[in-house]
This record gives structure tokens, C-alpha cells and sequence, in this order.
């Protein structure tokens, strides 16, 4: 039986369940906190308990497992992820790679070939691939996907050589990729591109946040490119509205693309970007930014636009188990 790495270790694939393919556990800026201060807005105890909460809350309305693409650039600490994985039911999957717009960080930037420490390899690669193999820093935890990004901004130095690294791990590991992009940009486009090249499987790519799309020219071409159509901000609405993504989904699913959609929220247990008074104002702003929003709200109502329950399964648990087994 194919297994998949958990923060707790690995699992058959068919263990998996229900699963939510974009969501993170804790999104932090370690520089601001250790130079800035957190004031009131962070207790380790209280946010470690709160995580807890919220993932056995999902866990009971029926979701299994979240895959988690919290790399460098995003706070990844897997200690602290580790002590939430301990005291849920519910699966963590956790990614390596590196999350940028524009640059990669000095430490790579002038290490790798062509630069001025000329390398025959790129040390990202390096990196990547101990994550996978070996386990990320001293924790065991074995990450099981590529992250990257490709924003607006596009193809920039540090991004495409990113990608190119998370390519390079895919070829070396079998690990699958996910890569943010901007949908409004159509930035998909270029990662197919550049995976193509370098002789990526299309089949186990997400195009994330494809959902904040309704080309449907555009997200066809992507899922005909043999990509999954990462449909995985539900609650985000200040990029696509609820009933906007489901009819959507709900018309790609008529057509048969069901099989390469999945689905998620990108929220967060805690998420740093907005603390304090700031949290409380993006809550007003988007209330169903949270863990709960697609098991309560957008699985009925995709059952309302005609949306099969082999079609759901095909989104919720198909689609994620085939992603993460050997191609």
C-alpha cells in the first residue's frame, strides 16, 4: 500500500480521507516577533491550544487530513506544529520549498551555478531534497510536497530559479508540487510552462489558488495540461465570491473535470499578518475565512448546483490520494 508522510508519521494513502489541500496551521514572521515583540496578540500555550481546537473541530465535521504548504517565507516551525499533530485526530502534511515573489533569500542568492560561489549544484535542491528524505532539521518530520510561488510579478530571477529547484526535487524525490500562483495574472500558464521543460508530471502539480478564477478557458487549459485545479480559497472573497467559486466548480465537475479540482480555504489556525485589532477588522471583512466554511457552507451548496457525491469524493479524496502516490 502507498504511504504518505504525516507530521506523525507515515500513513497509507488510503488513510488520507477527506482532505483539504491548502491550509495552514500557524503563518508567522519570526523576525518581526523576535524584534518587534508579539504584545497581546500571541501566547505560545493559548495558540497551540486554539490550533487544537479548530482542527478537532474540522476533524468532526467530517475532514480527515490537511496538507499544509507553510515553507520558509511563511514561518515554518515544525516543533510547534509537532505539539498541535499530538493532540489532534486530524492529519498534517507538511511541504519544503521556499516562498517568494521576487528574490531568493542571500543564503542562496549567491551560492548555486553561475553565481558567485559557482556550484555544480543549486544548494535549494540540497535543501529540498534532505527535507524529504532525511526530514526537516532535527524534528523526523518528513515533508511529502514542493511548495513555490509565481506571483504577478511573474517569472522573476529568484522565482523561476525557484521553480526550477522545486522541479529539480520533484525529478529527484517523486515529491509532488504546489505552486501559488496569481490567477488573475494567469501565472498557471507560466508554471506549466517551465515544468514542462523540465520534464515535470503535470499530473502531480497544483495550480493553487486556480479557483480565484472563473476563466473557464483558462482553468481548462491547466486541467487539460493534466494539472489539478487547486479551488482553495473558500472565504477569500475579497479575490472570488463563495457563489461565484461553486458555480464554477459546479459547471467544470458537468464537464468532467471533477477528477483534477480540489478544494480548501488557505486559512489559517493563526496567521501573523494581521494581529491584534487587525485580526478582528479581517474577520469583519471576511467572515468565512476560516477552517469551517468549506464542510459547512460550500460542500452543500455544490450539492445544491448539482454536484454529485462521487464527485465530491472524487475532489475530497480521490483526487489528493492519487496526487501524493508514486505516479
Amino acid at each position: 500500500m502507498p504511504t504518505v508522510q504525516t507530521v506523525r508519521g507515515p500513513i497509507d494513502t488510503a488513510d488520507l480521507g477527506r482532505t483539504l489541500m491548502h491550509e495552514h496551521v500557524f503563518v508567522l514572521s519570526t523576525e518581526h516577533q523576535q524584534n518587534y515583540g508579539t504584545g497581546d496578540w500571541w501566547d505560545e500555550e493559548e495558540r497551540v491550544a486554539d490550533a487544537v481546537a479548530k482542527l478537532d473541530e474540522l476533524k468532526a465535521l467530517g475532514i480527515d487530513t490537511i496538507v499544509d504548504p507553510t515553507v520558509w517565507g511563511l514561518g515554518r516551525y515544525l516543533p510547534r506544529v509537532q505539539r498541535v499533530a499530538a493532540q489532534t485526530e486530524l492529519n498534517i502534511v507538511v511541504a519544503t520549498g521556499l516562498y517568494t515573489y521576487a528574490d531568493v533569500p542571500f543564503q542562496y542568492a549567491h551560492r548555486g551555478p553561475g553565481t558567485l560561489v559557482d556550484t555544480p549544484t543549486d544548494p535549494m535542491v540540497e535543501d529540498f531534497t534532505r527535507d524529504v528524505v532525511t526530514g526537516i532539521a532535527d524534528t523526523g518530520v518528513h515533508a511529502a510536497f514542493l511548495k513555490c510561488a509565481v506571483e504577478a510579478q511573474g517569472l522573476t530571477p529568484g522565482v523561476e530559479r525557484t521553480l526550477r529547484a522545486v522541479a529539480a526535487t520533484h525529478r529527484e524525490t517523486g515529491a509532488p508540487i504546489t505552486v501559488h500562483t496569481s490567477a488573475a495574472a494567469r501565472t498557471g500558464r507560466l508554471v506549466v510552462g517551465v515544468l514542462r521543460e523540465e520534464g515535470a508530471d503535470l499530473t502531480k502539480v497544483v495550480i493553487g489558488h486556480a479557483g480565484d478564477s472563473n476563466d473557464l478557458d483558462y482553468l481548462r487549459e491547466l486541467a487539460d495540461a493534466g494539472c489539478l485545479l487547486g479551488m482553495d480559497r473558500f472565504g477569500l472573497d475579497v479575490y472570488n465570491p463563495t457563489p461565484a467559486r461553486v458555480a464554477t466548480i459546479a459547471t467544470l465537475a458537468g464537464e468532467g473535470y471533477a477528477d483534477r479540482m480540489v478544494l480548501s480555504q488557505d486559512a489559517s489556525c493563526y496567521i501573523d499578518w494581521f494581529p491584534g485589532e487587525a485580526r478582528t477588522a479581517v474577520a469583519r471583512a471576511m467572515p468565512n475565512w476560516t477552517y469551517t466554511h468549506v464542510p459547512r457552507d460550500v460542500l452543500p451548496m455544490l450539492t445544491e448546483h448539482g454536484v454529485t457525491a462521487e464527485q465530491l469524493d472524487q475532489m475530497l479524496v480521490e483526487a489528493p490520494r492519487r496526487y501524493f502516490e508514486p505516479g
